[in-house]
């Protein structure tokens, strides 16, 4: 089976895991205490992207179309 995330990614979300529990690990923009372990996972999965290392891609949110959007405000 193919390998999702690479070793190099996986040290890179241990290390935000440890920083995490830790109470050291600080969020990016705005420097607030990371508390949640999704974000702390994220945080470690965008620092290896940044590397260049095989993280799959980000996924994004479904835009709804124009279409879609000229129905919902026709109905209110």
């Amino acid at each position: 089976m193919v390998r999702k995330y690479s070793k190099g990614a996986s040290k890179k979300v241990e290390r935000a895991m440890k920083e995490l529990n830790k109470g050291t690990l600080r969020s990016g923009r705005s420097g607030k205490k990371v508390t949640s372990r999704k974000q702390a996972i994220a945080i470690g999965l965008s620092e290896a992207r940044r590397e260049g290392k095989k993280v799959p891609a980000k996924k994004t949110k479904r835009r709804s179309t124009k279409r879609a959007t000229k129905r919902k405000t026709r109905k209110s």
